[in-house]
């Protein structure tokens, strides 16, 4: 609400067109109700606003489940109305919090600079479509202060208080203690969250460079490759960022930390050849020479 509040004011300056999506994930009984008070309230100021309910199987109620969903149904919506934008009203609170459960799971740098402000939603030839993130400077408290001070009516979602789920644990009792210790900390979190998307966006300019390096087309095979021997004489933290960039620029795996640590130990100078199972079907073989990357059910070069 807040997000329509400021976009609205800033329509009389760029003459934008404004659509509003709202998701009813049907996971609570009342949750039909607030949808069509929101959809009244959009009419009665004259915005337009379209609703999406979860036709969803029973036992799919995981945030990551509602999260695709939410995704998927705004890249739809906006390929029919042919907009360029989504703009989603997250926040430097929404942010760090994001940051800290991927700290605490030992994410690879790449997770910990989450909640791009600007990233794509849809690659599609022809139809990109940009996902923008401005109330990333400006915490949940400023917000809810803003709606408070239009006098801006809020549907308050109470599986939020739900401590079964981690993210309301992280807000309801982690941010607090960092609140107090350090006022401000979650927005100088954030601001650092972007500083890492910074960091990881031009590094990767770099570890594209080497891997071009690195890369071989031994025994004349389609299979991607790497020479192992010189990956294995560079400093470990190289060796990481190379290894974590190859699998997602080759097969579009992302790794766990962990799994990235106990692969690089595996592949050090006088360790043996060896082979380890990924992800999606996607298997790394390595002998004292060269690393391939290859399907499980396709055949190992020679």
């Amino acid at each position: 609400m807040a997000l329509l509040a400021l976009l609205s004011d800033l329509q009389r300056l760029h003459h934008w067109t404004i659509h509003l999506w709202h998701g009813d994930h049907r996971w609570r009984p009342e949750s039909g109700r607030v949808a069509a008070e929101l959809a009244k309230w959009c009419s009665g100021q004259g915005l337009e606003l379209h609703v999406s309910s979860w036709l969803r199987p029973l036992d799919a109620t995981s945030e990551a489940a509602a999260r695709h969903w939410r995704y998927g149904q705004l890249a739809e919506q906006a390929r029919c109305l042919a907009v360029s934008h989504v703009v989603t009203a997250h926040t430097a609170s929404d942010r760090t919090e994001t940051l800290l459960m991927h700290l605490a799971r030992g994410s690879h740098r790449r997770g910990l600079a989450s909640l791009r402000s600007l990233r794509p939603l849809s690659s599609d030839p022809g139809k990109q479509i940009a996902l923008a993130r401005p109330l990333l400077p400006f915490s949940r408290t400023e917000t809810a202060g803003l709606c408070e001070q239009l006098k801006l009516p809020v549907w308050h979602d109470p599986s939020n208080s739900d401590r079964r789920y981690s993210r309301n644990r992280i807000r309801a009792e982690v941010m607090p203690v960092l609140e107090e210790l350090h006022p401000g900390a979650a927005q100088r979190i954030s601001a650092q969250a972007e500083r890492l998307v910074e960091e990881v966006d031009c590094s990767y300019e770099l570890v594209n460079l080497g891997l071009q390096t690195l890369k071989t087309n031994s025994n004349q095979s389609t299979t991607p490759a790497l020479q192992r021997q010189l990956m294995s004489s560079l400093a470990i933290a190289n060796q990481r960022q190379l290894l974590h960039h190859w699998f997602e620029q080759t097969a579009g795996l992302v790794i766990s930390a962990r799994q990235l640590e106990e692969l690089l130990l595996r592949l050090q100078a006088g360790h043996p050849p060896g082979q380890s199972d990924l992800a999606a079907g996607w298997q790394l073989h390595w002998n004292r020479s060269t690393l391939w990357l290859h399907p499980s059910a396709a055949p190992l070069p020679q």
